[in-house]
């Protein structure tokens, strides 16, 4: 038994490290992270995958109690959410692309609970299910796997982030949470801005008229027919920034 002892202690730390940063990403990352997956089948998935992982990742020998145990820790950590935030922009810019859209058609008080997100605007929701499909059928799954898999060879147990441009990359990437909601919903807002102006225009010329009889209940028509519509154009941009998300993983943590 003594002699097997030391043997079990380092299977356990190679085996630690590894698992860490799965597990984070695991927990961070799109789809994974989903409430609808709980907690045993994430930890179920990450011990598979870091057991399938670990035979391959040169582990430093570290004392476990010791301060730089803790940094090893601390850096494996920000590594994976690193990773799953990367793509969670992703998501962020297409609710807040719902959003602009649900307060220009005067649905902006819509809202239905969800569970991974909180309170989300029901185009948003509408959103949020057509790029989680979106993302399944490009593999992003695979990609996320893929990735993780590389980053112990380009980021190995140990090496800290601080020579890598992985975070000022990450922060650049934050824009798109903007950018890529205005690109993505342009069209609609464009349109809904024009039919605005045009009742401000009616309501100038006859004031007679009572604008908000008329302009709310059109709005709301003439948005989702808006949206059905650019619905092509809006799945082709959601696969445009999917694609930059691997790419910025690709770029921030692989150096590819």
């Amino acid at each position: 038994m003594n002699i097997m002892l030391p043997e079990i202690v380092n299977l356990l730390q190679n085996f630690m490290w590894p698992f860490v940063r799965v597990s984070v990403v695991l927990i961070a990352a799109p789809l994974f992270g989903m409430e609808a997956i709980t907690l045993r089948i994430r930890i179920a998935i990450g011990f598979v995958l870091t057991w399938m992982i670990f035979p391959i990742v040169e582990v430093p020998e570290i004392d476990p109690l010791s301060i730089f145990a803790v940094q090893m820790m601390i850096n494996e950590i920000i590594v994976g959410i690193l990773m799953g935030l990367t793509l969670q922009i992703v998501l962020a810019a297409i609710i807040t692309s719902g959003q602009a859209v649900s307060s220009s058609m005067g649905l902006g008080m819509a809202n239905m609970v969800d569970p991974n997100l909180g309170n989300v605007p029901t185009l948003s929701q509408f959103f949020l299910v057509i790029s989680m499909l979106l993302f399944l059928g490009l593999g992003g799954h695979l990609v996320i796997i893929s990735i993780l898999v590389q980053s112990f060879t380009s980021l190995p147990i140990g090496a800290g982030l601080a020579n890598t441009n992985a975070i000022q990359g990450f922060l650049v990437w934050s824009s798109t949470i903007f950018i890529g909601a205005l690109t993505l919903v342009l069209p609609i807002i464009l349109g809904l801005l024009m039919v605005n102006v045009c009742l401000g225009v009616i309501s100038r010329a006859s004031p007679s008229l009572n604008v908000f009889a008329v302009g709310f209940p059109a709005l709301i028509p003439l948005g989702f027919g808006m949206v059905i519509i650019t619905m092509a154009f809006i799945i082709s941009r959601m696969e445009s920034l999917w694609f930059a998300g691997f790419q910025i993983l690709n770029e921030n943590l692989l150096g590819l």
